[in-house]
């Protein structure tokens, strides 16, 4: 088992301890018939007769009147310091609460939908303190109008510091799950931006809509809105959450496309999209079909795992390295989604159950999968770099002459053309020089003697380049210098100076029997001048050179016709096939 799958393991065995821990010390969870007593109104006018209340069973139909629990409180160990009632948020809209002490004197609190007051704490829950007084709390009723469902209530009591420290723990877990999420999700879409890669923007997407539903479960939304307090806000999650189960699916199917068949990856985005098509409408019920959509959104949700963990596993299986990372950056959160959707957690982490989980699993996903993907990305890109340094190694090797390190024929034009590209007419002239009798160095020395004359002869060429100057070798014994800014007599004081110093080169036993000279033309243009036409010029001076006696410099004559700027194209700049020279 590699170290990975250890740390994962014990990861995800913290986490599933964490989510079996129960109650605080001291809390009591409030359930119909444990210990409530039940009633249904028409009307919240008032809260009914204690003879109209039943212990067992279930209500009659409650969701367009109001249900009343009572419960004796006398033997709840929270109820005797300070208690709290914590409500989790859900679809009413109002909810009434009264204290009852052993005095005979009740204290009644109450929420509307779309105005907790100062009654909302950041973590989904509602809270309803008991008043201080010398009385102890002897009972507790409730009265809820137009509740959506009993399945989606929530009822916890505890003392005061237990109520405290629970709420700061879930407002923190949430408050860091949403910021976490939040900064997640922009990263992956500035990633996606700079990387153009679509399971990414879809990762973001999901990030952005679990950001929102946290905002509206956890009420941290309602600092800045409050009138959603209530039913608004539990039905804008319900639609968010299918949402983002969707955007999930898509995220997951997008990243695998390369190793999952087409006719797969649209049935898992099929089941993912019908989420969000049975949710639209299960986000807007208020009656009692709200528990039918629940357990239709239950099936479809662990169908939906099933099938993106088998698309995982799939890929995993045909070699996809996309598919190890989802599967590490998905595990927590799918598992904990799948887990929520089979066993209650109702009366875990800190009152937010569920929903917490999910939530905190989600932030741990995508700030996992940020850094993979970061991982990823950074390795390519290494990757991507040294394949254009090599290519870039490659180019250069194609354009320089192995022997003497200077520019080869290709390489020499391409390196003229770029270098004059900007200039607006200025001065150019190509020296074409040829060593005197080469080919005698070879027979009487040898051709590893023959190269390090050459070599030693492009050395001293380099020696003359620089800004306005390039040195090349065009093939055996022939080498060229290009150079601008110089005319006249300065153009002939630096081709003699060229001439003298490639002459007074110790070549070692070569120099000692005899000397190494070489013999220069020199053609004057501009950059407007078509390269061949230098060339050809230059050439042609060479010759004169040699038959005046080589060991000289020898000017052209003249270029003949000059080529515009428009007849500079590549093609053009070609060289003429080298004649051999003694």
């Amino acid at each position: 088992m590699t170290a990975f799958v250890r740390r994962w393991l014990r990861g995800l065995i913290a986490t599933l301890i964490l989510a079996g821990l129960p109650l605080a010390a001291g809390a009591t969870t409030l359930k119909l018939d444990h210990p409530f007593c039940h009633a249904v109104t028409a009307d919240s006018a008032s809260s009914p007769a204690d003879s109209t209340y039943s212990c067992v069973g279930d209500p009659v139909p409650y969701q367009h009147g109001t249900l009343w629990l009572s419960a004796d409180l006398k033997p709840v160990e929270a109820a005797r310091h300070d208690p709290v009632i914590l409500i989790h948020q859900t679809r009413f809209e109002r909810i009434m609460l009264a204290f009852h002490f052993a005095d005979g004197s009740s204290d009644l609190q109450q929420v509307g939908r779309g105005d907790y007051g100062a009654h909302w704490r950041i973590g989904g829950q509602i809270a309803f303190a008991a008043p201080h007084r010398h009385a102890p709390l002897t009972g507790v009723t409730i009265g809820i109008n137009r509740l959506a469902s009993t399945s989606l209530l929530r009822i916890r009591i505890l003392d005061e510091i237990a109520a405290n420290r629970d709420l700061a723990i879930a407002a923190i877990l949430s408050g860091g799950s949403i910021t976490l999420l939040l900064i997640s999700g922009i990263y992956n879409l500035s990633l996606a931006i700079a990387v153009r890669r679509q399971f990414l923007a879809w990762h973001s997407l999901w990030a952005g809509c679990m950001v929102l539903w946290g905002l509206f479960w956890s009420q941290i939304a309602l600092i800045v809105m409050p009138s959603i307090a209530g039913t608004s806000a539990a039905q804008t999650c319900t639609l968010l959450a299918c949402l983002a189960i969707t955007m999930a699916t898509i995220s997951v199917t997008t990243a695998l496309e390369q190793s999952m068949p087409r006719w797969a990856r649209q049935c898992v985005i099929g089941l993912g999209v019908s989420i969000t098509i049975v949710g639209t409408p299960a986000s807007l019920v208020l009656g009692s079909s709200v528990d039918i959509f629940k357990s239709l959104l239950d099936v479809l949700s662990l169908s939906t795992l099933a099938a993106v963990a088998l698309a995982i596993g799939w890929s995993w299986r045909q070699g996809s390295s996309e598919a190890r990372d989802l599967a590490k950056s998905w595990a927590l959160p799918m598992v904990m989604l799948a887990l929520t959707q089979l066993f209650d957690f109702s009366d875990h982490l800190f009152g937010g159950g569920a929903q917490i989980a999910v939530l905190f699993a989600s932030a741990l996903q995508t700030i996992w999968l940020s850094i993979t993907a970061t991982l990823r990305f950074s390795t390519m890109r290494a990757e991507l770099d040294q394949a254009r340094a090599a290519e870039s190694a490659l180019a250069e090797l194609a354009s320089r002459d192995p022997l003497t390190g200077l520019f080869n024929r290709r390489g020499f034009v391409e390196c003229l053309e770029t270098t004059f590209a900007g200039s607006n007419d200025a001065s150019l002239a190509l020296l074409l020089m040829d060593l005197d009798h080469f080919k005698s160095i070879n027979d009487q020395f040898g051709h590893e003697t023959g190269d390090a004359v050459l070599i030693r002869i492009a050395d001293q060429l380099r020696q003359f380049e620089r800004e306005v100057a390039i040195a090349g070798r065009m093939g055996g014994e022939e080498f060229v210098v290009a150079i601008s800014g110089l005319t006249n007599f300065s153009l002939a004081q630096f081709a003699e100076r060229v001439r003298t110093s490639l002459g007074a080169l110790d070549h070692g036993e070569v120099s000692r029997q005899r000397a190494v000279t070489v013999s220069i033309g020199v053609a004057e243009g501009s950059t407007r001048t078509r390269f061949q036409r230098l060339y050809s010029a230059a050439d042609r001076a060479l010759y004169d050179a040699k038959r005046a006696g080589r060991n000289k410099v020898v000017f052209s004559s003249g270029l003949g016709d000059v080529g515009s700027r428009e007849d500079m194209d590549r093609d053009q700049f070609s060289f003429p096939w080298t004649r051999k020279r003694a």
